[in-house]
């Protein structure tokens, strides 16, 4: 035998014989994809989630017959059968008296501007210019259109209308350009 036929026999069972190494480490890329694609997942599944709607006895909410998913931009006001809420703050802005005033004059003279048939609520127009800041601030920090900020109303179903357009006519004061009326979905 040749030693060129040795050296052929000898890789060709080294060939034969050769195991392939256990892994022993851990593969992070197939790791990195995973979670990847885990995180994108996620992240879709909370942006198509809708808006949080506050329940209580005292908040009813008008039923829609559009369809669509509620914008999660902007500052709740919150108007229920005996408040108005701005945002996550508990305070009250403003106590509602009864049905029957609401629906003449609106809300009391008290918190209006120029008496009871002016349509600015000055507590409220207070509250909504510290919200307004704020959201100025994070709109021009993240490069967006400072210039007006959104605006959620979640209003009780048996809201009257002057007191809507009071609480519309001040969030326009304000610098509020673009409102979403929060309303129940119709099949629900």
């Amino acid at each position: 035998m040749s030693i060129v036929k040795y050296k052929a026999a000898l890789r060709k069972a080294i060939r034969r014989n050769h195991k392939e190494p256990e892994i022993d480490f851990l593969n992070i890329t197939a790791m990195l994809d995973l979670m990847t694609i885990i995180l994108v997942f996620m992240l879709k599944s909370v942006g198509a989630s809708s808006a949080s709607l506050p329940q209580s006895k005292d908040l009813t909410l008008p039923r829609s017959v559009m369809q669509g998913e509620p914008s999660q931009e902007g500052v709740a006001i919150v108007i229920s059968k005996s408040q108005i809420l701005v945002g996550d703050d508990p305070t009250p802005v403003a106590l509602l008296p009864g049905r029957e005033q609401l629906t003449q004059t609106g809300l009391d003279a008290k918190y209006k501007r120029g008496g009871p048939n002016d349509l600015y609520i000055v507590p409220l127009a207070n509250a909504l210019a510290h919200a307004r800041e704020t959201d100025k601030a994070i709109r021009t920090a993240k490069g967006l259109d400072a210039s007006t900020s959104e605006a959620i109303v979640v209003a009780d179903a048996t809201t009257p209308y002057r007191l809507l357009i009071e609480v519309l006519f001040t969030l326009g004061q304000t610098e509020f350009g673009k409102y979403h009326l929060m309303v129940l979905s119709g099949k629900q």
